[in-house]
């Protein structure tokens, strides 16, 4: 992991067309502003999480729904 210092208006870039501003800091809160192409999701972590999870269940039933299908 990278870790960085960066002050209000300070910015960082990923991979030439990813830019990530510091929008505002208040006590221990830290406001960031994305800029990227409209085809790079950009997901708070657990609302990444919690499709990743879905995706993973949806998987295994239709996985299994299928499997049993087949085997019919």
């Amino acid at each position: 992991m990278l870790a960085l210092s960066r002050k209000k208006s300070e910015a960082l870039i990923i991979n030439n067309n990813i830019e990530i501003t510091v929008l505002e800091i208040k006590g221990e809160q830290v406001k960031l502003g994305i800029s990227a192409p409209k085809e790079v999701p950009v997901y708070r972590k657990e609302v990444y999480m919690q499709i990743q999870d879905s995706n993973q269940e949806a998987i295994n039933t239709d996985g299994l729904e299928a499997l049993q299908n087949l085997l019919r």
